[in-house]
């Protein structure tokens, strides 16, 4: 027995997006990030069909992520892209990760674990050349790959970067940024490193100066954009991956003055029609979204009433009367006839971005898979 509301994940766009990214990229690699459940959209179910389709190396943020990959089959390499600690050492070298590391105490561990394994680990040193998260300085690069050869069983697979303002349409902080990595790669040539690399998918579609050797696309495989700001027009060649529906639970008419949910903070103004939804803030949908935003039903668009409660919320489907029913589809995130309700409609009004809403959605929220031989996965 599933929950009444589902997320659909639409895998033949998933498929359209990769297509789109490959050809701004050209030959070189796309190493497609899937960290925090997928942005939403579930890691398994999206790595299984990148790997099925020909992905090998997929980015992650933190090792317990990749270790839950790993252990359910995905034998893709698997680039662990926030730095860790040394106690996650053994959990890196046992599972064939591949960490990010900014540190001579991670290296060590690394090291340490690798040999009492009996194995090597590929890493990726992280430069920071503006984000100011993690990441070596420019000027420290050279010592810290002699520090990296000089330890046993350790490969330094990849140099890279991140852009903290790619996204942005005054492009000349991350034009500043292709430099100094440039001048950085200068100082590593020779050292056996494969790939350098730092393009996340604002500078796929906006920086082509970034894309070096292989290249780290987020927001946009799963069909939406990085911002605003980019100046690309294949940006709206970009497909949703993600739906979210569920169903009416309830139905009732209701008198002018009757105050609906927690504060009765709406209160109708004239006799009302109203659908209860099994959807609330325990699911993902922001309490902050009360009384201000839609859904769809039969292709309509539906006020949403009072405060979003954890389990449950109300809209209006006054204009539906006689032809709504229980049981009938509601959209929170994707098209029903001519209209759409968007991630993005939903981050406006919220003042924050896309990336949030979906990846807001909670794990109550079961993820359905259809598409590209992935129905009913």
């Amino acid at each position: 027995m599933s929950h009444l509301s589902r997320a659909t994940i639409h895998l033949d766009r998933l498929d359209h997006n990769m297509r789109l990214l490959q050809e701004l990229v050209g030959e070189r690699p796309l190493w497609p990030a899937i960290k925090a459940n997928a942005y939403g959209h579930d890691a398994l179910i999206v790595a299984r069909h990148l790997v099925a389709t020909g992905y090998d190396t997929l980015c992650v943020a933190h090792a317990p992520e990749a270790v839950e990959l790993r252990e359910a089959g995905v034998g893709a390499r698997l680039l662990l892209l926030s730095a860790t600690l040394p106690e996650h050492a053994g959990a890196i070298v046992a599972h064939a990760l591949e960490p990010v590391v900014c540190t001579g105490e991670m290296l060590e561990a690394l090291s340490r674990e690798a040999q009492r394994a009996g194995r090597e680990v590929a890493l990726h040193l992280k430069v920071d050349t503006g984000m100011g998260r993690i990441g070596i300085r420019p000027d420290e690069v050279p010592a810290m790959l002699d520090r990296c050869d000089a330890l046993p069983a350790l490969r330094v697979r990849g140099l890279m970067s991140h852009f903290p303002r790619a996204d942005e349409e005054d492009k000349s902080f991350s034009l500043e940024q292709i430099g100094c990595f440039g001048d950085v790669t200068k100082q590593a040539a020779g050292r056996g490193i494969e790939h350098f690399h730092m393009a996340n998918s604002a500078a796929i579609f906006d920086l082509p100066d970034s894309h070096l050797g292989a290249a780290r696309p987020g927001i946009s495989i799963y069909g939406l954009r990085p911002s605003d700001g980019i100046a690309n027009p294949r940006v709206g060649e970009l497909l949703p991956v993600l739906e979210w529906k569920t169903r009416i639970t309830f139905l009732k008419e209701v008198p002018a003055g009757t105050g609906l949910s927690y504060g009765h903070i709406f209160r109708a103004e004239q006799p009302l029609l109203v659908a209860t939804l099994p959807v609330g803030y325990g699911d993902g949908l922001s309490r902050r979204l009360s009384n201000d935003h839609d859904v769809l039903v039969h292709g309509v668009r539906c006020r949403q009433l009072g405060r979003i409660t954890m389990d449950q919320s109300q809209v209006d489907v006054s204009a539906l009367r006689g032809r709504v029913a229980l049981g009938d589809e509601v959209v929170l995130i994707g098209r029903q006839g001519s209209e759409e309700v968007t991630a993005d409609e939903l981050a406006k009004k919220l003042g924050t971005i896309n990336y949030e809403i979906v990846t807001a959605i909670s794990a109550r929220v079961p993820r359905i898979a259809v598409g590209a031989g992935g129905e009913g996965r």
